[in-house]
Parts: structure tokens; sequence; C-alpha cells
């Protein structure tokens, strides 16, 4: 008797010491946001991309739910993220443009970008007020650690990485930010955006941009070492990854093998202002299979955690692909066909891939084709939670991506403003979108009629046929817009078109 009593414990230790993560966090789900950089509506497989493998992602969506109508915040990275993290339209949020001080350089002058208001509430503070541990790793761009964006002042127990926008351009820099202290990599300095022309090729060799340490694997490293010292509690990671945002750097071995795929031959270029390279549609592609790599790492480290079905997995982009390099985005068809790219308000530069996973709620190799937005996240986030969200724009998805017998509360429209590439507006009701361009050159701009569904690509403007469509997105543009808090973000301000506009930090 006494010996089947101590098999008997034996088997309760051991069912014990293997379910004690998993069983320590049934009512509360981990949430881990993966926010790629740039990344174009057709740039991951799961949407149509065939040259650029992204086998990770797609078998995220596989097990979970994609979304073919999601929408960034903004067509820029720093007003976007303001919009995921307050749950605010860029009518009403506090950044509504890329904004850097004059004078970066790495090392020297790293002042971070326009910074979040210390009063703002993100989804950090929701998170870390409901008892879980939260980080942010990547790419913050909204402040400095020295001022009012501060991520810690906004809920973040831990901050890694680049919290300049400018520094985020070079993948081997000298240093990345933990929390305000510089981890030394051991990169030499490297401008990239040296400023030559084509005569300067044989002193310019790609070979002099590389360096020894890439950032992306600090980031997944640290990413790796939040979840393993918290795998044991409820647990909020934002993982702003910088990928495959501005400058072409990544890996060798994986340059090589598009190189081969390709079968690019080399050809001495610049792109995006930056730095040279023999092969810009090779290491591009590179860029985007290694961010591809980093989602199967920090997978895996769940795994090793059983929190595999108790983790909510969210992967998708702050804005459209960059349009500095058209050769590169035909070739890869990154923007799925839709018109414009990143900083246009057309719908390749704000419509987004958008994976969700969460295994016995959301049903496996779904597709939702529910028009959802960035800034929904703060009211979804509190649906999951069961707590009461703050003031937003935004509304909860929960409905949609469960079999939760809530209501789903759809919204009456969809709000977007812009200041930038010469100040756009646009808005969107059911199937129908209007967009309002060059503002700056005649505040008295028409406004452009598409039908979405049927007209992604926003190629027939019906504004003539649909007067009673137009005065409705004139009157929710009027009711959406507040003055914001730099002049030059308001794109109804006056202004002397023939005057010189100030340059945004990228």
């Amino acid at each position: 008797m006494k010996k089947n009593n101590l098999w008997v414990l034996l088997l309760f230790i051991l069912l014990q010491s293997t379910s004690f993560s998993q069983s320590s966090q049934t009512t509360k789900p981990n949430v881990v946001f993966i926010l790629a950089d740039d990344l174009g509506y057709g740039e991951v497989g799961c949407f149509g991309q065939t040259k650029i493998k992204t086998t990770n992602i797609d078998e995220l969506a596989k097990e979970g739910m994609r979304f073919t109508q999601f929408y960034a915040g903004a067509p820029v990275c720093a007003p976007s993220r303001c919009d995921f993290l307050t749950g605010m339209h860029s009518g009403h949020a506090h950044v509504r443009n890329n904004f850097g001080t004059a004078g970066y350089k790495e090392n020297v002058n790293e002042n971070g970008n326009y910074p979040l208001d210390s009063s703002a509430y993100t989804i950090g503070n929701l998170f870390k007020d409901d008892g879980y541990a939260t980080a942010a790793i990547g790419k913050w761009g909204l402040g400095n650690y020295d001022n009012s964006g501060n991520p810690l002042i906004h809920g973040f127990d831990l901050f890694y990485g680049y919290y300049d926008q400018r520094h985020a351009h070079n993948y081997y820099t000298t240093h990345l930010y933990d929390n305000a202290v510089h981890d030394t990599l051991d990169n030499p300095v490297i401008n990239v955006h040296p400023k030559f022309d084509s005569a300067s090729k044989a002193s310019r060799d790609p070979k002099d941009y590389i360096g020894n340490e890439y950032s992306i694997d600090k980031m997944t490293a640290q990413a790796v070492s939040f979840i393993d010292k918290n795998h044991a509690q409820p647990f909020f990671l934002y993982l702003p990854y910088t990928l495959p945002h501005a400058v072409l750097q990544a890996p060798q071995p994986y340059i090589d093998q598009y190189i081969k795929d390709l079968n690019e031959q080399p050809n001495w270029s610049v792109t995006n202002n930056g730095i040279p390279t023999y092969y810009p549609l090779s290491t591009y592609a590179a860029q985007v299979s290694y961010l591809d790599t980093q989602v199967k790492i920090v997978l895996d480290e769940l795994h090793k955690y059983n929190l595999d079905d108790n983790t909510i997995i969210i992967f998708t982009s702050d804005n459209g692909a960059m349009d500095g390099e058209k050769l590169r985005s035909a070739f890869f068809n990154s923007c799925a066909g839709l018109r414009g790219f990143k900083s246009d308000l057309y719908e390749g530069g704000i419509r987004e891939p958008f994976v969700i996973k969460w295994p016995g709620h959301i049903p496996a190799n779904t597709v939702n084709t529910n028009p959802a937005i960035l800034y929904d996240m703060m009211a979804t986030f509190a649906d999951v939670l069961k707590v009461k969200a703050p003031k937003n724009d935004g509304v909860s998805l929960l409905p949609v991506i469960t079999a939760s017998t809530g209501k789903y509360k759809q919204h009456k429209y969809f709000y977007w403003e812009f200041p930038g590439k010469g100040r756009q507006v646009a808005v969107r009701i059911g199937d129908w979108k209007g967009v309002r361009t060059g503002l700056i050159q005649n505040p008295n701009a028409p406004w452009q009629v598409y039908n979405i569904v049927s007209d992604s690509a926003e190629a027939h403007d019906v504004a003539a046929q649909h007067p009673e469509l137009v005065r409705k997105f004139k009157k929710i543009a009027r009711k959406a817009h507040t003055t914001p808090v730099k002049k030059e973000w308001d794109i109804y301000s006056p202004v002397d078109p023939n005057a010189k506009q100030p340059k945004e930090a990228d």
C-alpha cells in the first residue's frame, strides 16, 4: 500500500512540474505582439508572396487566423506605433508624424523622436495594471529614456533596443539600449547614409558596412530571456522588430541563399539613400526571411515552457512597403497590387498582413474579411483581460476572432490623417473609402471615392457618381480631426506651398 502511495505521489509531482507554467496562467493568457517595420501587405507567403520564404509566419496563419483587410493606424512608423499603443486614431493621437531632433549622429546625438505625453495610457499600462510582466524590445520611436516618452513611464518593465528611429537604420550599430544603459555591440562605427555617387564605387565596398553583431540577434536573445524569466506568470511581450526597414544589411548566409534562389547577378547599387550593395533583391529577401526566423525562435521558447496553448501571438506591420526602390517592390509584388506605398493613405501604404493565433479560442486556418485596424488592439486586449479600457477609438475584435457570444461592435468609420507627403486624409465607411491628397498645394483638393471591395487597387474614382458619400466623408473628417501638438502636423493649417517643408525623420 505504501509502495502504491509512493508511485501516486511521484506521478503527482511529475504532472505538477510539467504543467506548472501552463496551469499557473489558465485564466490569463500571455500575449506576444510582433510588429514588423515597413513590411508590405504582399511580402509574406500567406498573403501571396512567392519569392520570399516566410515559413514560420505562414505556419502561424495555418494554426490561427489571418485578416485580409487589416490596417495600420498611419502610413509611417511613429504615428502608427502611437495609435497602436494608445488606441487613438491619427486625428486624436499625440504623435502624428515622424519627427526627430536635427543633427542626428550615432553615439553623439540620439535624442529620440517626438515623445509620448507623460499622461498617455498605453497597452503596456493596461497589462501592467492587470499584474502582467511587460517588455518592449525593438524600435520604440516615441521618445527617449530621459523624457516623457520613456517606455518605463508607459507601463513597460523593460525596454531593449533603439529609441531613435534614425539609430534603427543601422543593423550593425555600436550599441543598443538596455533601458537607459548602452549595451555595447562588437561593431565599428558605420555611417549608413553616406553621401556619394556611382563614381565612388572603388572606395565604397559593401563589405565596409557589415559588422560582427547583428542587432536583431540581440533583440531576440532579450525576448527569449524575458520569456525565460517570466514563464511562470502572465506576460505581455511587445516585439517591434526593425526588419525589413531602411538600409540593406542582412546575415550573409541568408543573402547567399537568395542569390542562388533568385539567380541575382552582382550589380553595385545604392538603394533608399543608404549603403551600397551588390545584391539588393537577395539582401531584402534575406531581411524578411530573417524576421521570419525570429518568429520561430520566439515560438520555440514558448513551446519550451508549454505556453503554446495559453499565449496569444500576433504578427503584423506598422505601415506599407517603402517606395524608394520601385524595381524591388515590383519584383516582389510587395503591395500585392494595392495602390501606393509607405507615406500614402492609399491601400498600399496602410493595409497590412495580420495573423493571430490563440489555440482553443481562435479556429485554425481561418480567414477573416472584417475590416480592422491597429488602434483596435487596446479595446481587444481590455476585452481579453476583462477590464475596462481607457477612452479609445477602437473596437474589440474578440467577438469576431473567437467563438465568443459577445456582439461585435463594428466601426462606424475608419479615419486617417497624415501631414506628410503633401498632407492627406482618408475615411472608410463600409465598403467605401474616401481619400484627399495634396492639401498643402490645394486646401480644397477634391475627395476621391473608391469601392475598396470591388476596387482594392483604387483605380476607379467614382466620386462624381456618389456625391452623398463625399458629404459623409466631409462630415466625418471634420468631426474626427483635432488640433495636434505641433502646428506643422495640422493638415488644415495655412501654409506657404512654396516654402521648404521640414524634413521628418524616417
